[in-house]
């Protein structure tokens, strides 16, 4: 009988498309809908409702894609994209953007008090929300990046409401692409010579090292 096929790794530039196309298509199709200057308020729901449809979309199918193409899918993406599908429904029924806005707050509240949570209690949550995404990191390696990305997603939830309570939606929008985003990399990578010292394989070096959940 044949053997079943050990998952497939990812690549980096799949992990890329799996978790950040699903954003960066809500951004272009709400720049399509975005109403231009002096056109009525009801153009910016519009143009939200049509972004977070998509958004939706395309997170679900995202979702299906890295099942299928690796067999399984890690909680975080699971996770995050059920909260995805909720809070779009909210803005798509309600017609509201503050759920859409709202959402990536709640998302990082719940991956940042979970993960410190575990570190207190001495698990490193992070090790079962990822899986086998660091081969060859020690139990020491995955507390310490376990405890910096808790309060790194505490952060982002702050950096979030205010930039959700100052800005205008279009200008959200673009921090989401422009600010979270190169922050989100920056800190996955300074983490690296702590990962390399505590036992990462060497064949994961050019694999993107982790991102936070999609939003």
């Amino acid at each position: 009988m044949a053997e079943d096929k050990a998952p497939a790794k990812k690549s980096t530039w799949v992990n890329l498309v799996v978790d950040y196309g699903p954003i960066v298509l809500f951004f272009i199709v709400y720049k399509y809908y975005a109403p231009k200057a002096g056109q009525a308020s009801l153009g910016e729901v519009t143009a939200v409702i049509a972004g977070t449809v998509a958004f939706m979309i395309a997170a679900v199918a995202a979702l299906g894609f890295s099942l299928w193409k690796f067999r399984k899918v890690s909680p975080m993406l699971w996770l995050s994209t059920a909260l995805i599908v909720v809070f779009g429904g909210l803005t798509v029924l309600l017609q509201d953007q503050f759920y859409i806005q709202i959402k990536p707050t709640a998302i990082y509240l719940l991956f940042g008090l979970a993960l410190i949570g575990g570190w207190l209690k001495g698990r490193a949550l992070l090790k079962i929300l990822l899986e086998a995404a660091f081969e060859g990191l020690d139990d020491d390696g995955w507390m310490i990046l376990s405890r910096n990305w808790g309060f790194f997603f505490l952060a982002l939830a702050a950096l979030n409401e205010g930039l959700r309570y100052y800005l205008s939606f279009a200008g959200w929008l673009q921090a989401k692409l422009w600010l979270f985003l190169p922050l989100s990399f920056l800190f996955t990578f300074v983490h690296m010579p702590m990962l390399l010292r505590h036992g990462l394989a060497h064949s994961a070096e050019d694999e993107v090292v982790t991102h936070p959940p999609h939003e």
